[in-house]
């Protein structure tokens, strides 16, 4: 499989030191050259100076023969940019990083499907191993043919838990209204600007977004 990153930051590098272990083509992008210059000596990849959030540059990565597109500069704006640029030029699967957390609810509007915040998820995982907890992988819970996405309630969906259409095989897990965690019942209210988390199956995943206009992130 291929990678392509925009940004050669320490995150993106240490991934794509990994993938390249295992055998995985990689393509990096950065706009500062003295840094391409330094990895090029340590990293066995393609390399690309430019401005990855640009259509031109990011359409040499060669689009068809990429599997992930990884936007992990130090910007959320620019990971933003680049991953709405690279989701336009046909990337199959772009992965955008941000390090503000109220930017998320903008990424699920947008419909950024898989959209990462590595400082709380390592905060979440530090705080449990302080109180002593083992943190149980998402991935072993979610996994063959069940999907979790989840999206952001507009002021239409305003109402009745129950009274919101669902695809089939689908189902409200919990829903988290201004930062708190809401187990939700059969006669819980959604408010606008609520996150809802769904769990479905993976064939009803494309009826999921279209029911929700491609507001689904997974």
């Amino acid at each position: 499989m291929r990678a392509a990153f925009v940004g050669a930051g320490s995150l993106a590098v240490m991934t794509a030191r990994q993938l390249l272990k295992w055998g995985h083509e990689v393509i990096i992008v950065d706009r500062d050259k003295a840094r391409i210059d330094a990895l090029a000596a340590e990293l066995d990849c393609g390399f690309l100076h430019g401005d990855g959030s640009r259509p031109a540059i990011l359409r040499e990565a060669m689009v068809e023969k990429t599997d992930v597109l990884f936007c992990l500069t130090g910007s959320d704006e620019t990971n933003i940019l680049a991953s709405l640029v690279g989701r336009s030029l046909g990337f199959p699967r772009v992965v955008t990083k941000i390090d503000e957390p109220e930017l998320e609810h903008m990424c699920i509007e947008l419909g950024l499907e898989y959209t990462i915040i590595p400082a709380r998820s390592t905060g979440r995982l530090l705080a449990d191993m302080f109180e002593g907890r083992d943190p149980l992988e998402l991935s072993t819970m979610i996994r063959d043919e069940a999907r979790a996405l989840s999206f952001v309630a507009r002021d239409d969906e305003e109402g009745p838990l129950h009274s919101l259409a669902m695809p089939d095989n689908s189902r409200v897990v919990c829903v988290y209204r201004k930062g708190h965690l809401l187990i939700p019942s059969d006669d819980t209210k959604l408010k606008s600007g609520d996150e809802v988390v769904v769990i479905t199956h993976r064939d009803q995943v494309q009826a999921f977004r279209d029911r929700f206009n491609n507001r689904g992130q997974t």
